[in-house]
């Protein structure tokens, strides 16, 4: 019985962290215990997180199991789709300048800004009345 060779990869955006695991095999898509539709119910997070794969055109020849937690729906499909390039990155290197020159080897930096105190939220005040 031949053993499956797991690689693994780890994507990042906002508060979200995705650990992803990827081998040959059919096309199987797991996120959290779930088939991939069933987590991501919309068509621009299911279209996001597949991207690496139709860049690079290797759809149906991985099973990707992710696990992912923190933040929300937005930022976990960014997350990974991160987390798929870098491993179809230790998968097959030569895929890395594809995934680059579409964007999806980079890591989203922005995140959102902390609250000041004095103030409602970030930058929101209070009401100002001057008399």
């Amino acid at each position: 019985m031949s053993e499956k060779k797991f690689i693994w990869g780890t994507g990042r955006r906002k508060t979200s962290v995705a650990r992803v695991r990827i081998c040959e095999g059919s096309g199987k898509f797991i996120v959290n215990k779930k088939d991939m539709t069933a987590f991501f119910t919309i068509k621009q997070h299911q279209n996001a997180v597949l991207a690496p794969l139709q860049a690079t055109g290797v759809m149906d020849q991985y099973d990707i199991f992710a696990n992912v937690n923190g933040g929300g729906i937005t930022g976990q499909s960014g997350a990974i789709m991160l987390g798929i390039a870098r491993a179809l990155c230790k998968a097959e290197e030569e895929l890395e300048a594809k995934l680059r020159k579409h964007g999806h080897m980079t890591r989203d930096s922005r995140m959102s800004e902390r609250k000041k105190y004095g103030k409602k939220k970030a930058r929101k005040s209070f009401q100002f009345s001057k008399r």
